[in-house]
C-alpha cells in the first residue's frame, strides 16, 4: 500500500452503487474494505482484491463499533468511510405501518449515525479522514408515496449539516452526495418494500407510482459508473476536482439539478413575496 493510496470502508456493497464504487476504487489504486449484512454476497468484490466483512447497520451500537474496529485494524486505519447501505419503502402515510416508517429510518438514518460514531474516535485521533454520506433527491422533494424514504433522506440532510460543522475543525472532511435518477437496482424488487394501499382512496396514487417505478428500473439516465467516478474524483481531488473546493453538499443528476434549482426558486420567490408577514413577528415589529 502506497502513502498516496486511500483505504475506503463501504457499506452496502451487496449490490448496485456500493458494489461498483468498491470495484472503481479498486481499480483506481486505493484499498476497499467492502461490508454488507451477508458477506456471502461480497464473493465477487473479494475476488477482485477487496477486503470484506458483514456488517449490519441495524445491530445495536456495541456490534456495529466492534465490526468497525475490526476494519480498522485490516490495514491499520480507514481514511474514507461511505455510508451507502440504504432501501426504499413504498407507500403512503397510511399504508405503511408505524414499524415500516421505523424500519426505513432504522437502516438509512440511525445505521448511518451508528457507523458514523464508530468510525469518528478513529478519525478524529488521527486529524484526517474524510465521510461520505449517500443523500437523494428524495433529501430535496418529497414525492407522494415515498414519504418514508423522503423523509429519512431529509433527516440525513441535516444531520450531515451539523456533523459539517463539528468534525471540520478535526481535519475530517464531509461529503453529501445527493443522487438523482441511477440506473442501479434501488427500484427492484430486492431493494424496494412495497406497501399494500390501505384504502381504495389511495389506488390511484399506488397503481400510479408502481407503474411508473417499474417502468423506470433499468431505464434511468443517469450513469452509475459515471457517478461513482466522480465520488472517487471528489474525494481525491483528481480528474473533475483537480485543483478546485470541493462543496459539502453535491446534487448529482440533470433530474436533480433540474428540481433542486426549481425549489431554490420557488423558496426565493416565497421569502420575497412574504417578505414582510414573514419578518413582522418579532418584539416591536
Amino acid at each position: 500500500m502506497t502513502d498516496s493510496s486511500r483505504v475506503w470502508l463501504i457499506t452496502g456493497c451487496s449490490s448496485g452503487l456500493g458494489a461498483r464504487l468498491a470495484h472503481r476504487v479498486l481499480a483506481r489504486g486505493d484499498r476497499v474494505i467492502a461490508t454488507a449484512r451477508r458477506v456471502e454476497t461480497l464473493a465477487e468484490l473479494e475476488q477482485a482484491g477487496a477486503a470484506v466483512l458483514s456488517l449490519d447497520v441495524t445491530a445495536d451500537q456495541q456490534a456495529v463499533r466492534q465490526t468497525v474496529d475490526a476494519a480498522i485494524q485490516i490495514y491499520g486505519r480507514v481514511d474514507v468511510l461511505v455510508n451507502n447501505a440504504a432501501y426504499l419503502a413504498i407507500g403512503t402515510w397510511e399504508d405503511l405501518e408505524i414499524e415500516d416508517f421505523s424500519a426505513q429510518f432504522e437502516t438509512n438514518v440511525f445505521g448511518t449515525i451508528k457507523v458514523t460514531r464508530a468510525m469518528l474516535p478513529h478519525l478524529r485521533a488521527r486529524r484526517d479522514g474524510t465521510l461520505v454520506f449517500i443523500g437523494s433527491r428524495s433529501g430535496w422533494i418529497g414525492d407522494a408515496g415515498v414519504g418514508a424514504y423522503a423523509g429519512s433522506k431529509f433527516a440525513l440532510e441535516g444531520l450531515v449539516e451539523a456533523l459539517k460543522g463539528e468534525v471540520e475543525p478535526l481535519g475530517i472532511k464531509t461529503l453529501l452526495i445527493e443522487p438523482g435518477r441511477f440506473r442501479t437496482k434501488l427500484l427492484t424488487l430486492g431493494n424496494m418494500k412495497a406497501a399494500d394501499a390501505a384504502s381504495d382512496d389511495y389506488a390511484p396514487i399506488a397503481m400510479a407510482l408502481m407503474a411508473h417505478l417499474a417502468a423506470e428500473d433499468q431505464q434511468q439516465h443517469g450513469d452509475p459508473d459515471k457517478l461513482v467516478d466522480l465520488m472517487i474524483d471528489l474525494v481525491r481531488h483528481e480528474g473533475v476536482a483537480a485543483g478546485r473546493e470541493v462543496p459539502f453538499r453535491f446534487p448529482v443528476g440533470t433530474d436533480v439539478h433540474a428540481d433542486v434549482k426549481a425549489k431554490c426558486r420557488q423558496t426565493l420567490e416565497l421569502l420575497d413575496d412574504w417578505e414582510a408577514v414573514l419578518t413582522s413577528t418579532d418584539f416591536g415589529a
